[in-house]
């Protein structure tokens, strides 16, 4: 499994240190390119790790922005991509096995073992399977897609 990784200049700590937590496990970690400075943006990063998680197989997104508001809008703009900004281990679980997320936001004030119990969750978690999730999941879908007509 690959894992994109990416923060704005609020969460560049705690992404090395996920980065190193989740090498340590041994998964491939990709962190963004586009440089960060104090006056970086947010949704650069959303956008860098949304296009990276749609072009590779069996790949899932981590961003961090100050609250993971923010980040998580702008990447939910990446066609294709279904972000959630999570706060626990409950959020993550159920954006993936319920919503069929592909990338969960976390704000940078976390602490690393906070944010490593709600990442390690949502790698852990299964996709959707119920029909009622799948359901839901493929009108997300079909709208993104401009084929939902069932307004």
């Amino acid at each position: 499994m690959k894992i994109f990784i990416g923060s704005d200049h609020r969460g560049i700590e705690l992404k090395q240190e996920i980065i190193r937590c989740l090498e340590e496990d041994e998964f491939s970690v990709y962190s963004t390119k586009t440089p960060n400075s104090e006056v970086d943006d947010y949704p650069d990063f959303a956008f860098e790790v949304g296009e990276n998680v749609i072009k590779a197989e069996d790949a899932l997104g981590i961003l961090i922005c100050g609250n993971g508001i923010g980040i998580s809008i702008a990447a939910n703009k990446v066609k294709g991509i279904r972000c959630a900004r999570v706060l626990n281990e409950d959020d993550a679980f159920k954006a993936k096995n319920h919503n069929g997320a592909n990338a969960v936001a976390i704000g940078a004030d976390l602490s690393l073992e906070k944010a490593m119990e709600i990442i390690n969750v949502f790698i852990s978690t299964k996709t959707a399977s119920e029909e009622r999730h799948l359901k839901r999941i493929n009108k997300i879908i079909k709208y993104e897609q401009g084929e939902y007509n069932e307004l």
